[in-house]
């Protein structure tokens, strides 16, 4: 429950933010001279908080979780690099995985396609960041600019897919074998872990913010920057004033 009041919390001012945003792109009052540096702020915010959670999704040992009751109540949890024990006396003991062909196939995988997410998303932030309109540049680096943008966008993408899948895919198996009926219901069963929420809206945010990069290229056109634009509205008080003399 307290994992859904989080995600929520989370949600609610990020799609708010999202819709004033997109709400001020497209305002009628602001001329069209005036360029939209909010969006592309706003998706590579969305994109730094992504690539936070599905770093903590790739080491936090806690992808799925075995609750047992024997002489104390201990709580058994495996991630990608470790499996740990939970005691409520003793405290917490992990220990790295020995062997990588060891693990299940789906671990195995899972790993090499977060930490690959990880690499991807840390690249598309660091190009993204160079295309921003906000960086002062001559007027023949703003194709760059946006080749840049459109490079680092698809990279997100790219990423946030990298770690849904095996997120999703390692859920699937766990509720898979959690209703399977051949397996005694003597036996414990494996539950989902807090890291695969981790996974999951870290992917939703990385996919969401090159989303919102990819939108500033194909919805915007060539605008002048701020000092250009006021730098054009100095020299036409200039002209109105020389006119205002000659007539006097």
């Amino acid at each position: 429950m307290l994992f859904w009041i989080s995600g929520i919390t989370a949600i609610v001012p990020v799609s708010w933010v999202a819709h004033s945003t997109v709400q001020e792109f497209w305002d009628e009052n602001i001329p069209d001279i005036v360029p939209r540096h909010r969006l592309q702020w706003f998706g590579l915010l969305l994109s730094v908080i992504g690539w936070i959670l599905t770093g903590t999704c790739n080491y936090l040992p806690d992808w799925k979780n075995l609750g047992l009751d024997l002489n104390e109540l201990e709580l058994w949890t495996m991630g990608l690099w470790q499996t740990c024990v939970v005691q409520d006396v003793g405290g917490t003991q992990c220990k790295d995985f020995d062997s990588f062909l060891a693990l299940p196939i789906e671990f195995r995988i899972s790993r090499i396609l977060v930490s690959t997410s990880n690499g991807l998303g840390l690249l598309s932030l660091i190009i993204s960041s160079l295309g921003l309109d906000c960086l002062k540049t001559e007027d023949t680096e703003q194709k760059l600019k946006k080749q840049l943008i459109l490079l680092g966008g698809i990279l997100m993408w790219v990423s946030g897919v990298l770690v849904l899948v095996p997120v999703s895919w390692v859920a699937y198996t766990i509720i898979q074998e959690f209703w399977d009926e051949v397996i005694p219901e003597i036996v414990p069963r494996w539950e989902i872990g807090d890291a695969l929420f981790s996974g999951w809206f870290g992917g939703f945010f990385i996919i969401l913010g090159g989303s919102l990069l990819l939108l500033t290229i194909f919805l915007s056109s060539d605008h002048q920057l701020p000092e250009q634009y006021t730098m054009a509205d100095m020299q036409d008080n200039r002209q109105q004033v020389e006119t205002g003399n000659r007539r006097l």
